[in-house]
């Protein structure tokens, strides 16, 4: 398992676009990812479960990756979500 921690800095938050484009990255890994908030934990793949989780604007989450390419993957979901959805 691996994990990193992001900050939200999208003025709007974790809203449709930015889950879309986050969603569809963590679906080009075969590792399980989940997004935790608090404590709530939910799939990376879903689109119901990133838009459930509410995050705002310089809110904090976990990036969690378990599976043979765990690190490749978190890696990945942090540097888009670090560049604030520009990549």
């Amino acid at each position: 398992m691996y994990i990193q921690t992001a900050v939200i800095s999208n003025p709007i938050g974790l809203h449709a676009r930015p889950a879309i484009f986050l969603i569809q990255k963590a679906n080009e890994f075969d590792s399980s990812i989940w997004l935790e908030k608090e404590e709530r934990r939910i799939n990376a793949k879903s689109l119901l479960g990133v838009l459930s989780l509410g995050v705002g604007t310089g809110e904090e989450i976990k990036i969690i990756g378990d599976g043979a390419d765990e690190k490749e993957a978190v890696d990945a979901l942090h540097k888009i979500i670090s560049s604030d959805f520009a990549e």
